[in-house]
């Protein structure tokens, strides 16, 4: 028989097994595991009276906050599928993917309820639930659940059934729904739990955003299901998160390289209690050496990690010990995930140091991209293998290093940037002829969003003018932080744009 290891099902456990253990703070108030279920139940009541079934997608936008996780479980309860959305987008990206997704209910906080006011006439959304706020068309989703009952009877739930839908861009620009089933959620924090040793009396600090793979289901989740607690701050703000480490006795923080920087850089850093803190982990970049330095100094190591949306996102991890080194690296697999390297042919490469496109195997592996059949036959072949668009090679003691990525894609501030989707708006201004968007190394963000331009004979452009043409049409991290103006963009043969030769030049 096997086991229901539904998002639902395993936290409705967690609560029965540890009642009354501490599983949520929030803004001072704590919440058991025992709370924290009738909240859920109750929540799932509220979706249920509004006419949420059983594949339908209840849509989330907001910042940070205990109603995303109860949202998010609540539709699990009911075999709904869970949509977070990236607050920083646009109204017209949030548009689109809330259309795409096909989204039945939404639910927004306070800050996000205008934006969304701005396009629902253009969606067919059924029902739209605020956080925090009374809004003008919006149902208050804490009051309905406070005074609802508990749900009863909900329906068994295949664990191979999609839980929740995370949407990531491509190299065409338009966004994707990556399918992450129940089962997927599973064996990553699985792998997660065996290879970090959580335990559970951990508590982790989360601020990296939920709506991000990394935010929810690195170490968020994982700590849930060892029945540890999560201290969740609204957004990132690296003061709060020095004064919280001692005042909760966080042990464990996931976050981006720039926000262990932002932290190293506070005049309090060298004087603030952390020593409750037994690990850092760092995804999105890797760690440049002086900051593993100066983490090393205050005795708190730096694992780092290696994943994508559609691999739940844990691929491989790099673990403290072997942080100097294998500086640089990637790291190596955890228990329940496969990597191999194939060159262009598609052949498995044996070689070690040598390049190829890295693939992963597991169940941890996403089901595919919603509505999205020719993306998904060409991310996942036919043995199962996802393609991963990133080019790496493995050393001779099976470290994985990423060297390049075939996508072009800029990591900025731990957000994934798509060149293709910037270049198609940059390109809209009268005075580009030519552009080509690629990530420079930046000290502070990981990666620099740099816009290279062929302006028309006459025209002048400024930084300042480009970001003001584009910022309607894109979230604000995905606006150019530089901007660099060329004779002529090199191209190969077949008229592909050299972005390593532009890389090599301004990077």
């Amino acid at each position: 028989m096997t086991p229901d290891v539904s998002l639902g099902n395993w936290m409705k456990q967690r609560a029965l097994r540890s009642p009354n253990r501490r599983a949520i703070t929030f803004e001072g108030t704590t919440l058991t595991y025992a709370q924290l279920q009738v909240r859920i139940d109750r929540t799932a009541t509220v979706l249920r009276e509004g006419g949420i079934r059983e594949g339908d997608r209840v849509g989330y936008l907001g910042f940070n906050h205990p109603a995303f996780l109860e949202t998010m479980f609540a539709a699990a309860r009911l075999g709904a599928i869970f949509v977070p959305l990236n607050f920083r987008l646009t109204g017209a990206e949030l548009e689109f993917i809330i259309d795409d997704a096909g989204c039945h209910t939404m639910v927004a906080d306070s800050d996000h309820t205008e934006i969304l006011d701005s396009v629902r006439d253009h969606l067919s959304v059924q029902r739209w639930l605020s956080v925090e706020v009374t809004a003008d068309g919006w149902d208050d989703l804490m009051l309905a659940r406070d005074v609802a009952d508990p749900i009863d009877a909900t329906p068994a739930i295949d664990p191979e059934s999609v839980a929740v839908i995370m949407y990531t861009s491509g190299t065409t620009g338009l966004p994707k729904g990556a399918m992450l089933t129940h089962a997927n959620f599973w064996w990553n924090n699985t792998n997660a739990t065996s290879t970090l040793d959580l335990l559970e009396n951990d508590v982790s600090l989360v601020f990296a955003p939920l709506f991000h793979i990394g935010g929810l289901n690195v170490i968020s989740l994982a700590t849930m299901q060892r029945g540890g607690e999560l201290v969740i701050h609204r957004s990132f703000d690296p003061n709060l998160a020095l004064e919280d480490v001692p005042k909760y006795g966080v042990t464990t923080i996931f976050g981006v390289p720039a926000m262990f920087l932002f932290m190293s850089q506070l005049p309090t850093f060298n004087d603030a209690e952390l020593m409750s803190i037994r690990m850092l982990i760092c995804g999105g970049a890797p760690v440049p050496e002086p900051l593993m330095k100066v983490y090393a100094g205050r005795g708190i190591p730096i694992n780092q990690g290696y994943g994508l949306t559609e691999t739940a996102p844990l691929v491989t991890f790099l673990t403290d010990e072997f942080g100097m080194e294998k500086i640089g690296s990637a790291g190596k697999t955890p228990l329940f995930c496969e990597i191999k390297l194939v060159d262009d042919g598609g052949s498995t490469i044996t070689d070690y140091d040598t390049m190829g496109e890295v693939c992963v195997q597991g169940p941890n592996v996403m089901k595919g991209y919603w509505n999205r059949p020719e993306a998904t036959a060409e991310a996942i072949d036919e043995l199962g293998w996802f393609h991963t668009g990133d080019i790496g090679y493995l050393d001779s003691d099976e470290f994985l290093f990423i060297a390049d990525r075939v996508k072009d894609m800029v990591i900025s501030g731990g957000e994934n940037v798509y060149p293709a989707e910037i270049e198609s708006v940059l390109y809209e201004h009268p005075a580009i002829i030519e552009v080509a968007v690629i990530g420079v190394p930046d000290e502070r963000w990981g990666e620099a969003v740099t816009a290279i331009a062929v302006l028309a004979e006459g025209e002048k452009l400024t930084l300042d003018g480009l970001r003001d043409f584009a910022g309607d049409k894109l979230a604000r991290f995905k606006l150019p932080t530089q901007l660099q103006t060329i004779d002529e963009i090199p191209r190969n043969a077949a008229g592909k744009v050299l972005k390593r030769e532009l890389r090599s030049q301004f990077g």
